[in-house]
C-alpha cells in the first residue's frame, strides 16, 4: 500500500501594503525650533566679524534684476548663503525668498533655521515630494519671491547638479544665478557634502556667476548641456 503526500503547499506570503497618498513633510519639532534659533544667532554673530568681498561676475549686485531669480548653491556652502541674500535684499528689496528643503526629519531642522531668517521653506527633494515642491515654488515665484535650491542636496552626490533646478527654471522661466563663496578660515566636516563652517574673523569672497536661462522649449539634450554648464560654473566658483 503506497503512502500519499497529504501535506498542502505552504501559503504564499502576504503582499506588502503599498503606501498611498501624499507625502507629509516632517514639521520642525520644538527642540529643532530651539536649536534653529541658536544656529541663527551663532551665524549672525560670526558674520558680524567676517570681512566680505564680492566677485560679482553676474553683475547682479551692480545691476540687480527687476524680477525674481533662482539662487543656486552647493549644499556645503549653506553656511553663509543667507547672509549673502540679506546683502542682496538690501540692494533689491523683494517680498522674500522661498527655498526647497528636504521633507525628511533632518530637513525639519533646516526648515526651522530658514524660518528664523524669514525664508519660506518648501518641503521636497528628488526622492520625496519633488513634483509637489516644484509646483509650490512656482506659486511663490508668481508672488514675486526669489527662489533658492541646492542642486546636489539633500544627499548628493556632492557637487553634482541634479535635474530639479533645471526643471524649476524651465517651468518658471526665471534665470538661475549660481552662487558660492571662499572662506579663508573654516572647519570642513567629514560629511557626504564636506560641509563648511566659516570661522570668526575670516576673509570671505562671495562669488556670483552669470545667470543661466532654460527656455521652455528646450529639448532634453539641450537641457543636459545647460545642466553640465551650471555644474561647471558652480565648481569653478567654489575653487579654493
Amino acid at each position: 500500500m503506497s503512502a500519499t503526500n497529504s501535506q498542502s503547499p505552504p501559503p504564499h506570503p502576504a503582499p506588502r501594503k503599498q503606501r498611498s497618498g501624499p507625502v507629509v513633510p516632517h514639521a520642525p519639532v520644538w527642540h529643532q525650533r530651539l536649536a534653529g534659533g541658536l544656529v541663527f544667532a551663532l551665524l549672525r554673530a560670526i558674520t558680524l566679524t567676517i570681512r566680505f568681498r564680492w566677485d560679482d561676475r553676474s553683475e547682479i549686485i551692480h545691476r540687480p534684476p527687476t524680477g525674481p531669480v533662482i539662487f543656486c548653491t552647493w549644499h556645503n556652502r549653506l553656511g553663509l548663503c543667507m547672509e549673502a541674500y540679506r546683502m542682496f535684499h538690501k540692494i533689491r528689496p523683494s517680498p522674500g525668498m522661498a527655498a526647497m528643503v528636504s521633507a525628511s526629519k533632518d530637513g525639519g531642522f533646516l526648515a526651522a533655521i530658514l524660518q528664523w531668517f524669514r525664508v519660506q521653506p518648501v518641503r521636497g527633494s528628488s526622492s520625496r515630494r519633488g513634483p509637489q515642491a516644484l509646483l509650490e515654488l512656482t506659486t511663490w515665484a508668481s508672488r514675486g519671491y526669489d527662489l533658492a535650491i541646492t542642486p546636489d542636496g539633500p544627499r548628493g552626490p556632492c557637487e553634482v547638479v541634479q535635474d530639479g533646478v533645471m526643471s524649476l527654471a524651465q517651468l518658471t522661466g526665471l534665470p538661475i544665478v549660481p552662487f558660492s563663496y571662499h572662506a579663508r578660515w573654516k572647519i570642513q566636516l567629514k560629511s557626504w557634502d564636506r560641509f563648511q563652517i566659516p570661522l570668526p574673523f575670516t576673509h570671505c569672497e562671495m562669488r556670483c556667476g552669470e545667470p543661466l536661462l532654460v527656455p521652455r522649449e528646450t529639448t532634453a539634450a539641450q537641457r543636459e548641456v545647460l545642466r553640465q554648464k551650471l555644474e561647471q560654473t558652480l565648481r569653478r566658483l567654489s575653487l579654493e
